[in-house]
């Protein structure tokens, strides 16, 4: 069964005066789809997800990371999340067979110090949502060359992803890790290990 996957990311700081410019950082970092460019989405959640939404804006097409960051740079709070979304391009095995790289959403979520309940602590001062890991274990696929070579680029774009941010983006202390029970790292290295 399909496992949502997510990367954590914790700063040194994350005062609501440095919320935005580690968001921006983050952003600038990402390699966008060619196909879907730019942040196509944000919102902004006040003290918890049970509330609704206090603004939301679609782009399309996508906004560069310094317009959406500006956007938001109106409504600082603690106890606000503020939710992009953007696009990379994955590999994909179609129906028929044929491997296609097709743009696959990403969220990024930063936490205010104070949104729910300190959530931060558990979740990351910026918690990215990679959608779900049958993306990179591609494990419907046949045992093939060609399947090898794609799930290998998928698996090294969310490696090389974690590693960039850490270095590039001050991040303090990251951690990839799923929903399920399941040890993420282990998965991806049992399916390459199937596919060598």
């Amino acid at each position: 069964m399909a496992d949502p996957i997510f990367l954590s990311l914790w700063f040194a700081s994350f005062e609501d005066d440095e919320v935005l410019p580690h968001t921006l950082s983050v952003l600038r970092q990402f390699r966008f789809s060619p196909q879907r460019p730019g942040i196509v989405y944000m919102g902004l959640h006040p003290v918890s997800w049970q509330e609704a939404t206090i603004w939301e804006r679609r782009f399309d097409p996508g906004a560069r990371p310094e317009e959406a960051i500006l956007f938001a740079s109106e409504f600082l709070h603690a106890d606000y999340a503020y939710v992009f979304e953007g696009y990379w391009d994955l590999w994909e095995r179609g129906e028929d067979g044929i491997w296609i790289e097709r743009p696959a959403r990403v969220r990024f979520i930063s936490h205010g110090l104070e949104f729910e309940d300190g959530i931060y602590q558990q979740e990351g001062h910026m918690l990215l949502d990679l959608g779900l890991d049958s993306a990179f274990l591609q494990e419907e696929a046949p045992l093939t060359p060609e399947a090898e070579d794609r799930v290998r680029s998928n698996v090294h774009k969310l490696v090389e992803l974690s590693n960039h941010l850490e270095k590039a983006a001050a991040v303090k202390a990251r951690l990839l890790w799923s929903e399920s029970e399941e040890n993420l790292a282990q998965k991806l290295l049992a399916r390459l290990q199937k596919l060598q």
